[in-house]
C-alpha cells in the first residue's frame, strides 16, 4: 500500500469472513483482507496516525475490527446502514457492491466526520449486558409467539407447557446473569436501585436503562432522549408544519422498554396527569405514552447523572 503521512478516510463494508477498505483519497485502491484479528493488525498498522474509518453495525462481526483500530489510536465511526442507505441516495449512487459500499463509506466519513459521533469501545461486562438484554427481549418475544400460536390447537397442550416452561428456565438464567453483572459493584447496584424507584420502571426495564445510562456519557437529558429515538422530528417547510415523528435513530429495544414504563407508570398516582393531560390535548393514548417515555427518560437520566433518588413532589410540578 502507498504511504502516506497525513490521517486518511477510510470505509470498510464489513462480512463475516471479509473486510473490503477504501480510502477517500484514492491513496490505495480498495482492497480485501480476511476478517481475522491477525490480517486486520497488519493492515491497521500501515496506516498514518490519526485517520479515521468508518464501517456499518453489523451484529457482531465488525467488533474485532472496531476494537483493533481503536486501541490502536483511530478514529472509529459505527454509522447507522440507514443512514448510509440514505446517504448512497443523496450522492447518487447507482449501484451496490461490496467494494462501492466501502468507497460511499470512506466518503461519507471524510464529509461528514465533523458531525458524526466517533464510537467508544464497551466494556467487557457492557457488551455481556446487552448481549443479555438482547437476548432475553428475543427469547420473550418468542415465548409470546409460541403461546399465541399454540393457544387454540388441539392435543398440544402438553407440548405447549413444555416449550414455554424451557423457554422461561432461560429467561430465568438470564435474568440471574443480569443480577449478578448488576451486583458486581457498589455503584451499579446503587444506580440500578434508584431507576427502580421510578413508578413504572421493574427490573427489566430498570437494567435495560442502566446498560444505555453506563455506556456513553450523555451530556443532558435530551440527548439520552435522542439516543433512545424518541425524539420529535420536525417535517417544517416555509409555512407548512408538518406532523412530528419520531426518529427512531437509537436501540429500539430501549424505546421498548420506556414505553412499557409508560404504559405501567400511566396507571399510578405520579404519572397520570401528565398522560391525562395530552389525551386532553387530543393526542392519541399511543403519542400520549411516547410524551410519558421521554417524561421517564428524562427522570432516569436525572437520577443517574446526579446520583439523586425519585422524589414524586419534584414530578408533580405544572408542566410548561
Amino acid at each position: 500500500m502507498q504511504t502516506d503521512t497525513h490521517p486518511l478516510y477510510l470505509g470498510a463494508d464489513i462480512g463475516k469472513d471479509e473486510v473490503v477498505v477504501a480510502c477517500s483519497e484514492g491513496s490505495f485502491t480498495p482492497r480485501t483482507i480476511a476478517n481475522r484479528r491477525t490480517s486486520l493488525l497488519t493492515f491497521l498498522v500501515s496506516l498514518p496516525p490519526g485517520s479515521s474509518i468508518g464501517m456499518e453495525s453489523t451484529g457482531s462481526y465488525h467488533e474485532v475490527f472496531a476494537t483493533l483500530a481503536y486501541k490502536k489510536g483511530f478514529r472509529v465511526y459505527l454509522l447507522n446502514p440507514r443512514d448510509a442507505r440514505h446517504y448512497a441516495k443523496g450522492v447518487g449512487q447507482r449501484g451496490k457492491t461490496d467494494r462501492v459500499d466501502a468507497q460511499l463509506l470512506a466518503r461519507m466519513v471524510a464529509q461528514e466526520h465533523a458531525q458524526l459521533h466517533p464510537w467508544i469501545p464497551p466494556t467487557p461486562e457492557q457488551r455481556q449486558f446487552q448481549r443479555l438484554l438482547k437476548r432475553r427481549a428475543k427469547l420473550s418475544a418468542i415465548r409470546a409467539a409460541l403461546g399465541l400460536s399454540l393457544k387454540d390447537l388441539s392435543g398440544f397442550a402438553a407440548e405447549r407447557k413444555s416449550l414455554m416452561t424451557t423457554v422461561g428456565r432461560v429467561i430465568e438464567r438470564i435474568d440471574e446473569r443480569l443480577a449478578t453483572l448488576i451486583n458486581a459493584t457498589q455503584a451499579r447496584r446503587e444506580a440500578f436501585a434508584r431507576l427502580r424507584g421510578i413508578p413504572g420502571v421493574g427490573p427489566v426495564i430498570a437494567s435495560g436503562l442502566l446498560a444505555a445510562l453506563e455506556r456513553l456519557p450523555y451530556p443532558d437529558a435530551d440527548a439520552f432522549v435522542a439516543f433512545s429515538g424518541l425524539d420529535p422530528r420536525p417535517d417544517d417547510s416555509g409555512h407548512h408544519r408538518g406532523r412530528r415523528r419520531l426518529s427512531k435513530r437509537g436501540p429500539s429495544e430501549l424505546r421498548r422498554l420506556l414505553y412499557l414504563a409508560a404504559m405501567a407508570g400511566a396507571r399510578v398516582k405520579v404519572w397520570q396527569p401528565y398522560y391525562e393531560r395530552y389525551r386532553a390535548k387530543g393526542l392519541s393514548s399511543t403519542a400520549a405514552l411516547v410524551v410519558l417515555a421521554r417524561r421517564i427518560a428524562r427522570t432516569a437520566w436525572s437520577l443517574y447523572a446526579h446520583k439523586t433518588t425519585f422524589t414524586p413532589e419534584r414530578q408533580a410540578m405544572p408542566l410548561t
